[in-house]
């Protein structure tokens, strides 16, 4: 979380292919607990869906921003 909460103020493109990565990391390692301990099903996919959809929510503003922030570059060279 704490990178995706340092990409929505620092965007780059290495923070948002680090925040790809961790997503992927944690739906994998989620699937994983799951698979072997049932038990704690609802607390794994309780807290992985809350950190997922934080997660996502902040990796799509930081993907917003990034290209916001190309598109005034790409004017700013043309003119």
């Amino acid at each position: 979380m704490a990178l995706a909460t340092y990409a929505l103020f620092v965007p780059s493109a290495a923070r948002l292919y680090a925040n790809y990565a961790l997503i992927g990391l944690t739906v994998g390692s989620g699937t994983y607990l799951v698979v072997s301990k049932p038990a704690h099903m609802l607390e794994t996919c309780t807290m992985g869906l809350l950190y997922l959809g934080f997660t996502l929510v902040a990796t799509f503003v930081t993907r917003r921003k990034l290209a916001a922030q190309r598109v005034r570059v790409h004017r700013d060279d043309s003119l």
